[in-house]
């Protein structure tokens, strides 16, 4: 059902999972943890999968967050539950308060955890490509270090996403980051498509974390579209199925 990063793993008084499709009770094509509440799952079966993964990390359902993603730099920070119906619009959020769960939902995007131990302060973004390039993850940076964390000392760690080999891209993508920062070609190679390139986002965000002042990274090295044990936007685009599930990565402080 779930896993860890060894680096955070090793942290302590913090707990966290980077969750598989495996273990829930969704059906068919949302088989079988789905916790994506914007997906036309069953709601009771979304419930449910969520219910089972605030356990695995030790919380309440009520205490198992996530947001209302947008694909922003906008972080939150969390002090209290709140209902799903009322989450933030936001790709970000860190809090200083024991027992609540932060998660990020991805089926595709980059799900990144963040713990400073020594202030127990953490985090967790989403960051897809517009995310990323945009500043979500030193959003949560900045939003960690207002509560007390100190950028180096932050572990972070980079869940399952979508690589290099399995993400190719238009020429206006490419264009588009490139116009950000020439440097950025460097997560581009060619594609056997003309006209196309393989984007490596694991690549560019850990570039961005290290640029950041993040010393310790760690990447768990998985491809969401080539590994069936994940949900996969583009997966499910390219079989043309109606929709697909969304994982739920969570981090939460000991009580």
């Amino acid at each position: 059902m779930a896993f860890e990063s060894s680096l955070l793993a090793a942290a302590p008084g913090i707990r966290h999972a980077f969750f598989t499709r495996e273990g829930g009770v969704s059906n068919g094509i949302y088989a079988s943890l789905n916790g994506g509440i914007g997906s036309s799952d069953d709601p009771a079966h979304v419930t449910e999968n969520r219910k089972r993964m605030a356990e695995t990390v030790g919380v309440p359902a009520s205490h198992f967050l996530t947001l209302f993603q947008i694909h922003s730099p906008d972080v939150v920070v969390a002090t209290e539950p709140w209902t799903t119906s009322d989450r933030p619009r936001a790709d970000a959020m860190v809090t200083c308060v024991p027992g609540l769960a932060l998660g990020a939902s991805a089926a595709d995007c980059g799900p990144i955890l963040f713990a400073d131990a020594s202030a127990r302060v953490i985090g967790a973004a989403h960051a897809g490509w517009k995310g990323a390039l945009t500043g979500v993850l030193e959003s949560t940076i900045a939003a960690m270090e207002k509560l007390g964390a100190d950028r180096g000392r932050i572990t972070a760690a980079i869940g399952p996403l979508i690589r290099q080999r399995s993400y190719e891209v238009g020429a206006e993508f490419v264009d588009r980051f490139k116009a950000t920062d020439a440097g950025n070609a460097r997560f581009f190679v060619e594609s056997t498509r003309g006209g196309h390139a393989m984007f490596d986002l694991a690549g560019f965000i850990r570039a961005r974390l290290e640029a950041a002042g993040i010393l310790m990274i760690d990447d768990v090295d998985v491809d969401t579209y080539s590994d069936e044990r994940f949900f996969s936007y583009r997966r499910t685009t390219h079989r043309k199925e109606p929709d697909y599930g969304r994982h739920v990565h969570a981090i939460v402080l000991d009580d």
